[in-house]
């Protein structure tokens, strides 16, 4: 014990007299560096010698304790199907070609560069649809993003921009080219790695618009295609039956495939009878889906399991008799909602059978 009391001591001593070793003082915090005096020698002793290759001035550096944003050159983001850019084009400028279902393509971008203003709750001060011209009001593309207690909100900057619309002759392509034409801010000086950001992120904005309507013209067109119709009639027995003009091989070999993408899961696929065995479960829908077009069709059975058994018809078609689980067929009340249901999907997805 006695052992063990004097070593404790005297660790407490040398951690007192080496405080400044163990414990950081003020110089760890500050942003300061210097370069301190030679040292001294006392009387009657010679200075140390000192190479002067690597002799230092004495001073002092200052350094800012706020923190510098430095961030290297925006980058036009081709998100767009279609869109991209030529390699060294030292502007905020990106090309578009003309996609399946754009009638008209610098209407297309015309209108989604407008989709953004109006987001921005701006608007347009000068356009000239025959130029492709559109110069805006002030508005903010950097938000100033939430601060934490311990520091102070900076002031945002205000920015107007002139759009640029130019269709090569062909039509079939043409380029957005975003020009910072107006600046303003409190606190922060335009220079041009800051005008080529906001340049960028303006243009970047107009391009995810594109994107987005693309998107949603690609759902409408799939929904306007031509596909293949189910009728209401009966299979060969007199049951009421969903009926195709397809050939029976045709429908098959692709109907389970169309089961899977409306919730059914299959659980058996009999070729030489033409059964087909499938669970169903009610999709559940997300507001993404409605977002992007995709709802899953929800349709007018209970959940469980169904046979749905192709045949041949007399006329040539194929007809879908659908069952459940018991072999039971569905009442021709279920089978015609079931038939707009099926429909409507096929439609919506713009699949063929």
């Amino acid at each position: 014990m006695q052992y063990w009391i004097s070593k404790a001591l005297a660790v407490s001593v040398l951690v007192s007299l080496t405080g400044c070793g163990v414990f950081t003082d003020e110089a760890h915090h500050k942003r300061n560096y210097r370069a301190n005096e030679p040292v001294k020698a006392p009387e009657g002793l010679a200075q140390p010698a000192q190479d002067p290759t690597y002799k230092m001035e004495v001073a002092q550096y200052d350094n800012n304790p706020e923190a510098k944003n430095y961030r290297p050159p925006a980058q036009v983001i081709t998100i767009a199907q279609g869109s991209w850019v030529e390699e060294g084009d030292k502007d905020a400028r990106v090309y578009f070609d003309k996609n399946d279902g754009i009638v008209d393509l610098d209407e297309f971008i015309w209108d989604s560069v407008h989709a953004v203003l109006n987001e921005s709750n701006t608007r347009a001060v000068k356009e000239d649809k025959l130029l492709g011209s559109i110069e805006t009001d002030w508005y903010t593309i950097i938000k100033p993003e939430d601060s934490w207690f311990w520091e102070s909100e900076t002031e945002v900057s205000q920015q107007r921009f002139l759009f640029t619309i130019e269709e090569k002759s062909h039509q079939r392509t043409a380029s957005l080219n975003a020009k910072l034409v107006d600046y303003k801010s409190d606190s922060q000086e335009l220079t041009p790695l800051l005008q080529q950001q906001l340049e960028v992120r303006a243009l970047n904005q107009v391009i995810a618009e594109f994107d987005y309507r693309y998107r949603q013209l690609e759902v409408e067109m799939r929904k306007q295609q031509g596909i293949i119709s189910l009728e209401m009639g009966f299979d060969n027995k007199g049951n009421a039956a969903l009926v195709t003009e397809q050939d029976y091989f045709v429908v098959f070999d692709r109907f389970s495939g169309f089961l899977e993408r409306l919730s059914f899961t299959i659980v058996e696929i009999d070729q030489e009878r033409g059964l087909i065995t499938a669970d169903y479960k009610k999709p559940e829908s997300s507001v993404w889906d409605s977002i992007w077009g995709e709802e899953l069709a929800e349709l007018p059975i209970e959940d469980g399991q169904y046979q749905i058994l192709v045949s041949r018809t007399n006329e040539g078609g194929t007809s879908l008799t659908w069952m459940d689980s018991e072999g039971n067929t569905l009442e021709p009340g279920t089978m015609n909602d079931l038939q707009q249901a099926l429909e409507n999907a096929l439609r919506q997805r713009g699949i063929n059978i």
